[in-house]
């Protein structure tokens, strides 16, 4: 298969974590006879360093004419202090978000087995934990008319939702529960919110055509109780934009790292693949950042071509990076000088020997090959 990917490495540790993904997508695309083409965009800090705009044109057109898009991350402390700059990062992620109609973000949530002792909270709570979060990504109040009074002394945000927004992603999250355990949760608030009201109203007409799944519905304050208190009731999460994003980075206390959580943004005609943690600028270009994420998201990638094998074999390499705590110090507290590089090498040496398992930590530690 030969797969043209737009490569948006954007800000902070993004480039560093976006570098281990393609490493790993190149293995296997020599493992498994395929080509892929990476061409670069610039996005968010670093497109308005040298554009003076978030989401160059050119951008656009790169990612509408690739079959997928890597995304790695974007932001930068001097704009998250300084709340009056006309032109933001972030404006190139949902710029790009509605350019290309990615309505449906899937971010999975899973307690891998050699990380629990990793999580802020109980083994008990969090063992066996394996949650789909749906969450729209197009509408709601991140997209919604936004007002400032002459006087700078009032503003708002409105949120707006259309049925059809619901439904579409509605559609897949009830499809996705029937793959699963049958289990679909919406979260709103919709004691409050008249938006929400219009999600359960819509949501709850569409429940009629998927009977074996079992709809409930929480409120978005017990939903977040709830995530930390009993994580394992949950298998399928359907939100809203804003909701979603907080639900999905509190989900990171439950695996351990927010730099292990992937996800995937589909539309009608493209798809984008990305890791949920931000720039991270603190940590940019000291090694420390954790590729994971954005490695997993790669493997989301394999999955939307029905590549199977090739995803499970980077999803097989992840697992036994974990196993080894061949990791970053935000999981690793056995060995201090794996670095993002050294994590991203390992991934790959092990999708091109996964029969090796005999490891020289030396290797390791030196920066070479790490089986042997």
């Amino acid at each position: 298969m030969t797969l043209n990917i737009a490569v948006l490495p954007g800000d902070g540790v993004g480039p560093e974590v976006i570098a281990e993904a393609i490493k790993a997508l190149k293995a296997i695309g020599l493992i498994y006879g395929h080509t892929f083409n990476f061409n670069y965009g610039l996005v968010g800090a670093a497109a308005i360093a040298k554009h003076n705009t978030a989401l160059p044109e050119e951008t656009i057109s790169l990612c509408k004419d690739a079959d997928a898009v890597l995304f790695g991350a974007i932001g930068d402390i001097a704009y998250d202090i300084d709340p009056d700059a006309a032109i933001r990062p972030e404006q190139g992620l949902l710029g790009i978000r509605k350019a290309l109609q990615l309505h449906t973000n899937i971010r999975p949530v899973i307690a891998y087995p050699d990380l629990l002792n990793k999580s802020s909270l109980k083994v008990r709570q969090i063992k066996d934990t394996n949650i789909l979060i749906y969450r729209e990504l197009t509408g709601g109040i991140y997209f919604g008319e936004k007002t400032l009074s002459e006087d700078g002394n009032t503003a708002s945000d409105t949120c707006t939702y259309h049925r059809h927004e619901i439904e579409r992603i509605a559609h897949e999250a009830f499809k996705a529960a029937q793959s699963r355990k049958g289990k679909l949760t919406l979260v709103d608030k919709a004691n409050v919110l008249e938006s929400s009201r219009l999600w359960r109203r819509v949501v709850l007409q569409l429940a009629k055509q998927y009977p074996d799944v079992s709809l409930n519905f929480m409120f978005i304050d017990n939903a977040a109780v709830e995530l930390i208190k009993n994580p394992k009731q949950f298998d399928v999460i359907l939100t809203e934009n804003m909701f979603g994003d907080i639900l999905s980075e509190e989900a990171s206390v439950i695996v351990g790292s927010i730099g292990l959580l992937a996800s995937g943004s589909h539309g009608e005609k493209h798809v984008m693949f990305e890791p949920i943690h931000g720039a991270y600028t603190a940590a940019k270009d000291k090694g420390i950042a954790n590729p994971i994420a954005s490695i997993l998201s790669a493997a989301l990638l394999l999955d939307h071509f029905n590549l199977a094998d090739e995803a499970a074999l980077i999803r097989d390499a992840v697992d036994k990076s974990l196993n080894l705590h061949i990791t970053t110090p935000d999981l690793n507290t056995k060995y201090n000088n794996i670095s993002t590089s050294k994590v991203g090498d390992f991934i790959e040496d092990f999708i091109n020997n996964p029969e090796e398992t005999n490891l020289n930590f030396t290797n390791i530690h030196l920066g070479q090959s790490t089986i042997i």
